[in-house]
């Protein structure tokens, strides 16, 4: 699928400050529980900045805790700011930040005192439009470096448990351990890519701020190669601009005693990925596609990822096969009927101008709905080839107006199964347009 992969594996152009302090349970608090949200396989949880609360992305591929999108909420406050230079995946130059000290990040029942936050200044850099949620951050090694943080991507439940052996010890009743490397502040695996049927040992960053299964870094290994059937893709978008490459089929990916038959890898290109510091040996990343077919348990100490099957595990690999991608695009007041509730008046009676009886039992109201609009069209693609463009405002899908959809919806949709129709009507120069494209496989 070529999805929404908004991720970010990030570089700081600095070192890493040592000495943050990680969350502590409050006194008497033994666990936390927090609702998450599920989009594209990447999960969201709200988090309270000096007060503020702030909407956080899970991500166990960057090492500091990062802002932006803030112009929504100025009333959050920092303390001893400096300017800095942050660079990540991206094709395109450095941009400006924030460094800021003595923050206080709150759950219900646990808090970080003097954490280290980045703040990202370029309001441009924005999570929310391509997401479809107000986001604000970005958070990975300080939420998960102390405790036992589990994800359970069916319940949409965040679970963070005392690193105890008690703990420990409930955990393993249910769940079965594969071991992990935790390198500069990052959890890695062992799996194997099996390119045209033969196996290739690969050394792999757990990233669930990634949204596809897999990535292979080009020109890392020779044994790891595009397959002949593959096609050039938008991969999401890094700190540093677009992250451009391919996608394909593989025969299969294993790790520990896990299985899956046939996933969609991403390829990005080595423009892409040049910024971005690696560890030795390793050759890409496992992320969401992968992760979500769990319950998902952290330990970094004890270096131990806990993995226990759910739902989603036996789910096929699929991709957007339209080459559609949308982001939000503003808001619009829209009208809608709706029925009144009401108790009718015994001897009451009203006709219209032809002297049919009439009801009184509908009023309009006017809500604040999404505008969508097409940030991205894969070259090729039925979207390409039916004559949408970039920039095209969605109007209606398949006969429904478009509001209708979360952004989730619509990329389900793009997923779906093969040959299906889609009817799209855009606004574009002030003028409605119709297009029709069907799904395709091409993988």
């Amino acid at each position: 699928m070529k999805k929404k992969c908004v991720f970010f594996l990030l570089l700081l152009m600095i070192m890493p400050v040592f000495g943050q302090d990680g969350f502590v349970f409050d006194k008497g608090v033994e666990k936390v529980t927090v609702p998450l949200v599920l989009i594209n396989n990447l999960v969201f949880i709200p988090i309270k900045v000096n007060g503020v609360e702030l909407n956080f992305l899970l991500d166990t591929g960057v090492e500091e805790t990062i802002l932006f999108s803030l112009e929504d909420n100025p009333e959050v406050t920092f303390f001893n700011t400096e300017k800095i230079t942050l660079r990540g995946l991206g094709s395109e130059e450095a941009i400006e930040g924030l460094k800021t000290t003595n923050n206080i990040l709150e759950l219900d029942g646990m808090k970080s005192y003097h954490q280290l936050i980045y703040v990202i200044l370029d309001q441009s850099f924005n999570l929310s439009s391509q997401i479809g949620i107000p986001v604000n951050g970005i958070i990975g090694y300080q939420f998960f470096k102390d405790n036992l943080v589990r994800i359970d991507y069916a319940s949409k439940k965040v679970i963070i448990y005392k690193n105890d052996d008690a703990n420990r010890k409930k955990i393993e009743k249910k769940f079965k351990v594969t071991p992990i490397t935790v390198e500069r502040f990052k959890p890695y695996l062992m799996g194997d890519i099996f390119m045209e049927e033969k196996p290739v040992k690969a050394k792999l960053l757990v990233d669930i701020g990634n949204s596809d299964s897999v990535w292979l870094f080009q020109n890392i290994s020779e044994k790891i190669k595009v397959p002949a059937k593959n096609f050039e893709d938008f991969l999401g978008k890094g700190f540093s601009g677009d992250v451009e490459g391919r996608r394909a089929r593989i025969s299969e990916f294993s790790f520990d005693n896990y299985d899956f038959k046939h996933p969609i890898v991403a390829f990005p290109d080595s423009t892409s990925i040049k910024s971005v510091r690696m560890v030795k040996d390793r050759v890409g990343s496992v992320g969401g596609e992968i992760l979500k077919r769990f319950s998902v348990v952290f330990d970094y100490q004890n270096e131990k990822l806990y993995l226990r099957k759910n739902s989603y595990y036996d789910e096929p690999f699929s991709y957007n096969k339209s080459g559609i991608e949308i982001k939000h695009n503003g808001l619009q007041w829209v009208q809608e009927t709706v029925k009144m509730e009401t108790v009718p008046i015994v001897g009451a009676i009203s006709f219209d101008s032809n002297g049919k009886n009439v009801t009184n039992d509908f009023k309009y109201k006017f809500q604040l709905k999404p505008v969508y609009e097409i940030a991205n069209i894969r070259k090729k693609s039925p979207a390409a080839e039916s004559g949408l463009r970039v920039g095209d405002i969605i109007v209606k899908v398949n006969k429904m107006p478009v509001y209708q959809y979360s952004l989730q919806k619509l990329n389900e949709m793009f997923k779906s199964e093969d040959d299906k129709w889609i009817y799209l009507e855009v606004e574009r120069n002030n003028q409605l347009l119709k297009f029709t494209f069907q799904l395709h496989d091409i993988l």
